[in-house]
């Protein structure tokens, strides 16, 4: 979409390649300037000139005019996208929400917000701005939309400004009333639009405001069309989405700013997982919706690059000074993201992207409950890439609390930090900005949600935000996430090669015994495998680096899944060899690490719960309830070569055995040795063939024996825990080709959004329905 409107929300900014300069910014004259279809058509006359040489105006015309209608509007808001502004619809039930808002509102001065797309935004209605709630973003524009216009080379209609609108919509009415046609209207601006008939309705530019270096002539005159209300036009306007929500998802993205090849973010990937979940849930859970078993999932996105990244760390400006100059675009892209792999492995960036994750998790948490008081359902984790080991290792070093978190909001102030917000700036040694945060009305509660963009907004310094930020993120806890790190090392036992120094993550030392490994025989360097794989904390060149102090989650995860995971990877260059099968997270019961299999960032998790037997990887379902067509051919052809090989295995023993059997009358007279050489006669014949037999019989037992049920530990409760998708039969001619595509397919797929949503809603005791059902 090249077209777009100018601030004002002008109609007359021009198609693509038609003018170069907004007419709203430099008004002339128009009347007169060039020929209209009217010079030719008396415009009292209803009905065409037979010497028109316009073929819209042969359009039938109803003999008794209808009687006028008023418009029914339909709100759109603006999308930009580089320098591409696109109008994209509301559902019909926001914009009727919009609607009924502004007629009850009209002769108010106070705004009122309305909260629209699952209340994920807030609409101010008076000031026409689109907020994001859970996210930073810059507000978009919001219009009450009735007159649309499209240009020849257009690819969808653009709406007029609401004022623009209101001024075509009343000569449209003295149109209809009058049964008036032919008629021009004039807008200071130069623009002419002329009503040939209800039916058709065109706008023209001024010659003087054409582009002297169109192509031809007639490209300078190329009129727009016009259409009335939304019904008119072609858009789709997208579903409602159900008010209930069943479940809260949160989903953790990898290295970058970018997550798929479009280098979108993990805002507008995540919009389209949930939508994709939506669909599904329209086709595989149709009946349980319309019965009302089934509302909706939730997805939130959890965005921890830019706080890394930003000028709190101060970490991109260190790294662009060593940077070297040559072949900048590619040393950017490393800075931006490759570096994050070596940011994490780092205490000290690691232990920023580990807090921001769960202070984000927490935030956007009690936001959610804020705005969902009745919600009541459980809480699942989404990491993909890297952000699958960040979550395994938050997960990892939670403490299951004597009492539960769930419903404990993460700005709850515990006994001990019941102090009053003037007491806390006091401590701080800042109490010179009571006054500007008691003017905006903020508690203790509601300082923990603000983020740093708030407090800057209201004018605190970057010095003192810091101070408080940090202040939240330590001390405003619940009481049975804390765990002193001296109370750690009395109660813990010291283990060899000097690693019981009391600086272990919180919970190691209860749970290593459920993580095996072999120590080295060249250096006495011992790994702490809740310190991220970097606690070398003696004899080893990272000897003195600081423990990760891992904080808590404000609730209980109950599924942790994870996208194309280096989770088995980096546990494995930890020194872990395996996992043992009683281990299971503390505070979450359910994990799914969920590939491709070319994506090349993958590992499977699996093998180290169980070695002993090699387990093929679960096939996930296509979301049409088959397999991959190609996938079934392969599984056809597999099927015929073994059905094959056992017919010619069972000719070829059928001719030894006649070939060895000697002819019945032929047989010599039985001596007194006959039985004996007639055994070994038969001994030989067997054992001839007995290699063909074993082999076919162990392909026909391999081929109608199913393999047995394999406990996989209690890491997801004894069940299966690889997944792997099915690839696309594109992708199967070279595996290469698509390598670093399959690691960002995730976000689209909707074979793992049904996986999923097949998880959250069996445990709600939904069954999914057969897509023959839907």
């Amino acid at each position: 979409m090249s077209s777009s409107q100018g601030d004002k929300g002008a109609p007359s900014q021009a198609a693509p390649n038609n003018n170069t300069q907004d007419p709203f910014d430099n008004p002339t004259q128009t009347a007169g300037t060039f020929s209209t279809p009217d010079a030719q058509v008396p415009p009292e006359s209803g009905e065409a000139s037979p010497s028109s040489t316009f073929s819209f105006e042969m359009l039938d015309m109803e003999s008794v005019p209808p009687p006028y209608q008023e418009v029914q509007p339909h709100w759109f808001f603006c999308r930009r996208a580089d320098d591409n502004i696109s109008w994209l619809p509301f559902s019909r039930e926001d914009s009727d929400k919009l609607e009924n808002t502004l007629n009850s509102v009209r002769n108010k001065e106070e705004d009122v917000v309305v909260a629209v797309d699952g209340e994920r935004y807030d609409v101010h209605v008076k000031e026409r701005k689109r907020y994001a709630v859970y996210w930073e973003q810059a507000p978009t524009e919001v219009r009450r939309c009735t007159w649309f216009y499209k240009g020849d080379k257009d690819t969808r209609f653009m709406p007029y400004s609401e004022d623009f609108s209101t001024r075509l919509e009343e000569a449209y009415m003295i149109a209809v009333t009058l049964d008036e046609w032919k008629r021009k209207l004039d807008f200071p601006t130069g623009e002419t639009v002329i009503l040939h008939n209800p039916k058709l309705i065109m706008q023209y530019q001024p010659i003087g405001l054409q582009d002297d270096w169109v192509s031809s002539p007639s490209e300078q005159t190329r009129p727009r069309t016009v259409k009335r209300g939304v019904d008119n036009i072609f858009v789709e306007i997208p579903d409602g989405e159900p008010e209930n929500v069943d479940h809260l998802v949160f989903m953790v993205h990898g290295i970058g700013p970018a997550c798929d090849l479009r280098f979108r973010s993990i805002i507008q990937c995540v919009n389209d997982f949930r939508s994709a979940s939506l669909s599904l849930l329209a086709t595989h859970y149709k009946w349980a919706q319309q019965d009302g078993q089934v509302g909706r999932v939730e997805f939130l996105p959890v965005n921890w690059h830019s706080a890394l990244h930003g000028d709190a760390t101060g970490v991109d400006e260190d790294i662009q000074r060593i940077t070297l100059p040559s072949i900048s675009r590619l040393r950017h892209f490393t800075n931006d993201t490759l570096l994050d792999l070596f940011f994490y492995n780092s205490p000290t960036y690691c232990q920023t992207i580990v807090d921001t994750v769960a202070l984000e998790i927490n935030r956007l948490h009690a936001l959610f409950k804020q705005r969902h008081p009745e919600f009541s359902g459980a809480v699942s984790v989404v990491g993909h890439s890297l952000g699958s080991l960040i979550l395994f290792d938050l997960l990892t070093n939670q403490r299951n609390g004597s009492r539960s978190r769930e419903g404990v909001p993460s700005g709850e102030l515990s006994s001990k930090n019941s102090d009053t917000l003037e007491q806390t700036l006091i401590r701080l040694g800042l109490q010179q900005y009571l006054s500007t945060l008691q003017a905006e009305n903020l508690d203790l509660e509601s300082l923990a949600l603000c983020q740093d963009s708030d407090l800057r907004d209201i004018g605190i310094p970057l010095g003192p935000r810091k101070k408080i930020l940090n202040y939240i993120k330590r001390k405003w806890l619940p009481e049975d996430c804390k765990v002193s790190a001296v109370q750690q090392g009395q109660e813990s036992e010291v283990p060899p090669y000097g690693t019981g120094d009391g600086n272990q993550s919180p919970g190691s030392t209860s749970q290593q015994s459920h993580f095996h490994r072999e120590q080295s025989v060249t250096s006495a360097v011992d790994y702490e495998y809740f310190d991220v794989g970097i606690g070398q904390t003696s004899g080893g060149i990272a000897k003195g680096q600081v423990s990760i102090d891992y904080p808590q989650l404000a609730f209980h995860p109950q599924t942790f899944f994870a996208f194309g995971s280096p989770i088995g990877m980096f546990l494995t260059v930890r020194g872990l060899k395996r996992i043992d099968p009683n281990y299971s997270f503390p505070t979450c019961k359910s994990f799914y690490n969920i590939y491709h299999p070319y994506d090349p960032v993958a590992y499977r998790i699996e093998p180290m719960i169980v070695s002993e037997v090699d387990v093929e990887p679960m096939l996930i379902p296509h979301h049409k309830g088959r397999k991959r067509m190609h996938l079934e051919l392969k599984d056809s052809l597999t099927r015929m070569s073994m059905d094959l090989k056992n017919n010619v295995l069972g000719s070829l023993r059928t001719a030894w055995q006649s070939f060895t059997r000697l002819p019945v009358a032929a047989l010599p007279p039985v001596e007194e040795g006959g039985a004996t050489n007639d055994r070994n006669a038969q001994d030989q014949e067997a054992q001839v063939p007995a290699a063909a037999d074993v082999e076919a019989e162990s392909s026909e037992s391999a081929e109608q024996t199913e393999q047995p049920e394999i406990k996989m530990g209690m890491l997801n409760g004894g069940r299966r825990i690889d997944f792997v998708l099915q690839e696309k039969p594109i992708e199967s001619f070279n595996e290469y080709l698509f390598a670093i595509q399959s690691h960002l397919c995730y976000w689209e797929s909707e074979d793992t959004a049904l996986l999923l949503l097949k998880e959250i809603y069996d445990k709600l005791g939904v069954a999914l329905e057969q897509p023959q059902q839907c």
